[in-house]
């Protein structure tokens, strides 16, 4: 029985690595989203760090610019949380030991 417990508990471990080192991972990932045909363009990571903002030289417009940036951050953001939710699951999925009943991750 100890045998048991002891090898899960060393999966646990694992997943709980593999966990903290696609957290790391995400870290590295830059998706890049446009707003206004391309006249503003943001790149966040996939943990949800902004990186870079670009505007064009076109925009001069106060209201505009934010809009856009609005726009633009909120696909950038919707593609990390994505990116992230996924890579995370899989990661936590993968290490899991066999348990009776947590089948339903």
């Amino acid at each position: 029985m100890f045998g048991d417990l002891s090898g899960m508990m060393g999966k646990l471990k694992e997943a709980q690595q593999r966990i903290e080192d696609t957290k790391a991972r995400l870290k590295t990932i830059l998706i890049d989203a446009e707003a206004g045909d391309g006249k503003i363009k943001v790149t966040v990571t996939a943990d949800r760090t902004v990186k870079n903002i670009a505007i064009s030289n076109e925009l001069t417009d106060k209201e505009e610019i934010e809009d856009y940036l609005v726009i633009a951050l909120n696909k950038a953001l919707e593609k990390a949380n994505t990116i992230s939710e996924s890579e995370l699951a899989a990661a936590a999925k993968e290490g899991m030991p066999n348990i009776p009943g947590m089948d339903l991750l």
